[in-house]
């Protein structure tokens, strides 16, 4: 089944893309230019879903069980981490307020080039609501899952004490280390409520020492396929 999205777009980014095929089957997008990618070459669903499901939203029901959950996003992307976040509460019948910021929304030519519609084909038509949702303005998807999706710079952004919870899915330090930069650590932090979490991909040293001077409890937690390592973090 294919679904056109038919969105329209802020900005896009200069930068040349590849589809690429992940060792779990799905897909994501590869940028020959940074030799980086949305998400891991061994496997983009089974890294969204161990980073950011298990490692954060589902640990964070555990540590403190509230609802709603306010979460915030840090890089909307191909929408798999929202996609998932949505099929989580559905199931649990928790109600998430999902906030996310993206600098270069995603061309429609791209997302319709996905397999996510195949890969979570009953939950298909939420895929796309999520992409079809107007920007910058709080949209149900449905009556346990709201979304803003916020056209930002992530240096930009400004907030405080109103997040249980955050994916961090920014480029990773290696071409991008202005977005891991103490300062902007610093604001996520102020953007948590006490027994907030932090959660990423990464297991960077040096993000892992400016978290803790920061104030955060840091743990290495065993990563996705392909990587030992990630970090998580909870303010105190």
């Amino acid at each position: 089944m294919s679904h056109d999205f038919s969105t329209s777009n802020f900005l896009t980014s200069n930068l040349k893309t590849q589809i690429i095929t992940t060792a779990d089957g799905s897909k994501t997008i590869h940028f020959p230019e940074w030799n980086e990618s949305y998400h891991s070459k061994h496997g983009a669903f089974q890294e969204a879903k161990h980073v950011y499901i298990q490692s954060g939203l589902a640990y964070r029901c555990e540590k403190a069980f509230s609802s709603p959950i306010h979460l915030l996003e840090i890089g909307f992307g191909t929408g798999l981490n929202a996609l998932l976040s949505l099929i989580m509460a559905s199931e649990l019948q928790l109600k998430i307020n999902y906030q996310t910021l993206e600098k270069y929304p995603l061309e429609d030519s791209t997302l319709n080039a996905l397999n996510y519609t195949n890969l979570f084909s009953k939950n298909a038509h939420m895929f796309q609501k999520l992409h079809l949702a107007e920007w910058e303005k709080t949209v149900e998807i449905n009556s346990f899952f709201s979304l803003k999706k916020i056209n930002s710079d992530l240096k930009n952004f400004r907030t405080e004490s109103i997040f249980d919870l955050i994916y961090f899915d920014a480029f990773g330090p290696r071409v991008q280390p202005e977005l891991w930069a103490k300062s902007i650590l610093q604001n996520m932090y102020n953007a948590l409520k006490p027994q907030g979490v932090w959660v990423t991909y990464s297991c960077k040293g040096s993000v892992r020492r400016d978290l803790q001077e920061i104030g955060f409890k840091v743990e290495k937690i065993p990563g996705p396929p392909g990587k030992r390592e990630m970090l998580r973090a909870v303010k105190f």
